[in-house]
């Protein structure tokens, strides 16, 4: 057994991604340059606001700062790669970068972020009045801490596990190196991995999921509470950009675990995954741009005040 781990180290393995990706490599591989593009330079922009800007030193914008961190470590473990891939039609890739691949995947993931981040605004909206006082400074770092440590110790988790099977098949029939596809191809015992990506879906997705829904419940009804309407609906926008993004990936992660199984679902997986892991990224920084004054306003000020000035001086 370990005379084939060793040679699964030194051999490659093939991302067989979309079945009719060479049909159009090109215009696929636009569309992926464009869409990485959009979610590095996007997220960079919140993040460079967030920094710059002092009226966006709140922990709303804080964890929004590290959301962007995530989208762009999630959009450059799966991107890169796969446009690759499809532009030279060469789907060899090596197992430490398969590997790694795998780490960054799962060391990004969003739902335990945006947990904290409705709990940042059940506080806002429910009571109001200790939000200083609860979400102070010392707090929000912990809060994050917690959240990239357990994101970076669960993928070393799967990364470790990953490393030590023994793999005799070497075809992965995804767009990237998914732990659920790797395991399909060992040859090796896997009852402890199995068990860890029981224990993770409650834990790292419904658990948070669950933290959500909770926290927009009570906001709902502290909301509907509301005497005015005009109270309501600005009350309302301050949340409106992370149900947004709530939706659209708590919506994309039900559409990739809940579909019924067909002959086609390989294929919708990893359409799936790259809205996942490209499009939604690509998408957070326009959802909290438009539907911001604040973020609007800080460009404005960034754009005013560095590029302006330089191109004056």
């Amino acid at each position: 057994m370990e005379h084939v781990r060793n040679i699964t180290v030194s051999r490659e393995f093939h991302l067989l991604v979309f079945s009719n990706s060479e049909e159009h490599r090109y215009i696929i591989s636009i569309g992926l340059l464009l869409m990485y593009l959009l979610a590095v330079l996007g997220n960079l922009l919140i993040i460079v606001l967030v920094c710059l800007v002092p009226q966006l030193h709140t922990p709303m914008y804080f964890f929004l700062c590290n959301l962007a961190a995530q989208d762009i470590v999630s959009a450059s473990a799966l991107l890169p790669k796969l446009m690759a891939i499809i532009f030279t039609g060469v789907k060899s890739i090596s197992f430490y970068s398969c590997m790694a691949q795998l780490f960054l995947y799962v060391s990004s993931s969003d739902f335990p972020l945006l947990a904290i981040m409705a709990y940042d605004r059940y506080v806002a909206i429910c009571i109001p009045l200790r939000y200083h006082l609860i979400m102070n400074p010392r707090f929000c770092i912990l809060l994050m801490a917690m959240s990239w440590i357990f994101c970076v110790t669960n993928g070393l988790c799967y990364t470790s596990l990953a490393s030590r099977l023994s793999y005799c098949r070497l075809n992965i029939n995804h767009i990237f190196c998914e732990i659920v596809s790797l395991v399909k191809l060992s040859c090796s015992d896997t009852s402890l991995i199995n068990t860890l990506i029981i224990v993770d879906v409650p834990l790292i997705g419904m658990f948070p999921f669950g933290l959500i829904l909770t926290s927009y419940a009570y906001i709902i009804y502290t909301i509907l509470k509301m005497r005015t309407s005009a109270a309501k609906l600005k009350t309302f926008s301050s949340c409106s950009s992370h149900l947004t993004v709530v939706l659209l990936y708590s919506g994309t992660c039900i559409s990739l675990y809940m579909k019924p199984v067909s002959e086609s679902s390989q294929e919708v997986d990893k359409l799936l995954s790259l809205i996942y892991l490209g499009f939604i990224p690509m998408l957070n920084p326009l959802v909290y741009s438009l539907r911001n004054r604040q973020v609007l306003s800080a460009a404005k000020i960034v754009f005013t005040k560095y590029f302006l000035n330089s191109v004056e001086n």
